[in-house]
């Protein structure tokens, strides 16, 4: 999951800690690209728990699925 800033992110993980969702904070991968420099990554069947914690609380860049 990419967001625009780093205080997105942080916020992200402020709100999934809080709500016990498995993640990790992470650089973003050299094969995307994004303004912020780290990312969260969450196991595929997490997304839409993941996604609805953080609905019209953390704005969203992108969210994309890393090759193996």
């Amino acid at each position: 999951m990419l967001f625009k800033a780093v205080s997105y992110v942080l916020k992200a993980e402020k709100i999934l800690k809080k709500e016990s969702l498995p993640h990790k904070l992470i650089p973003v991968p050299k094969q995307i690209s994004s303004d912020c420099g780290i990312c969260l990554r969450f196991e595929p069947v997490m997304r839409y728990k993941i996604e609805s914690a953080l609905l019209n609380k953390v704005d969203i860049e992108e969210i994309r699925v890393l090759d193996k």
